[in-house]
């Protein structure tokens, strides 16, 4: 849109979630093991073949990094669409006298930014599974079971740094003034 005419543009991210669907997509695959061995402590009986069934599927780092990988593009794209409010960011932009060129003010501008955004998130989406699956993707292939660093590990440790390089430059600009 234009302010007063300079242009400008509207900051989206990339991945809107972070971390957080990596964190519901493990605590939902995690879920059944812990009803299963829950019900198995209470005396609950006949829960052998479901038991094994479960155990069969996470031991298969295929089948469990795949629905592992469904589940993070999923939960990517829930988080983002509570998280990310097209309306409140049109409102806003229209309160401000700003716009989008070509782009009527008010729904269509809500229209508008809530498909980019969901263009914007899939390869976000893709690549938070991508990275989720590493481990999985790794001991599917060479068979190797403990993998020291996990992609989400790493993930965080990346977001770490770059909210401490943040930080470190907003002190040293407030510092120059």
């Amino acid at each position: 849109g234009a302010t007063g005419g300079a242009p400008t543009y509207l900051p989206v991210r990339l991945l809107q979630a972070g971390v957080i669907p990596i964190i519901f997509a493990l605590s939902l695959l995690l879920l059944p093991q812990m009803a299963l061995t829950a019900l198995q402590a209470l005396g609950v009986t006949g829960l052998a073949t479901a038991t094994a069934a479960y155990a069969a599927f996470s031991a298969n780092p295929w089948s469990n990094g795949s629905v592992y990988f469904a589940l993070v593009v999923m939960f990517t794209y829930f988080y983002t669409s509570i998280t990310f409010e097209p309306k409140r960011v049109a409102d806003n932009l229209q309160k401000s006298g700003a716009f989008v060129p070509g782009v009527r003010p008010g729904p269509e501008t809500e229209r508008h930014i809530g498909t980019i955004v969901n263009r914007i998130t899939l390869p976000g989406a893709l690549f938070l599974g991508l990275v989720a699956v590493i481990p999985f993707i790794v001991q599917g292939l060479t068979g190797i079971t403990a993998v020291l660093v996990g992609g989400t590990a790493l993930l965080i440790a990346v977001n770490v740094v770059l909210d401490l390089i943040r930080k470190v430059d907003a002190q040293t600009s407030l510092r120059e003034y």
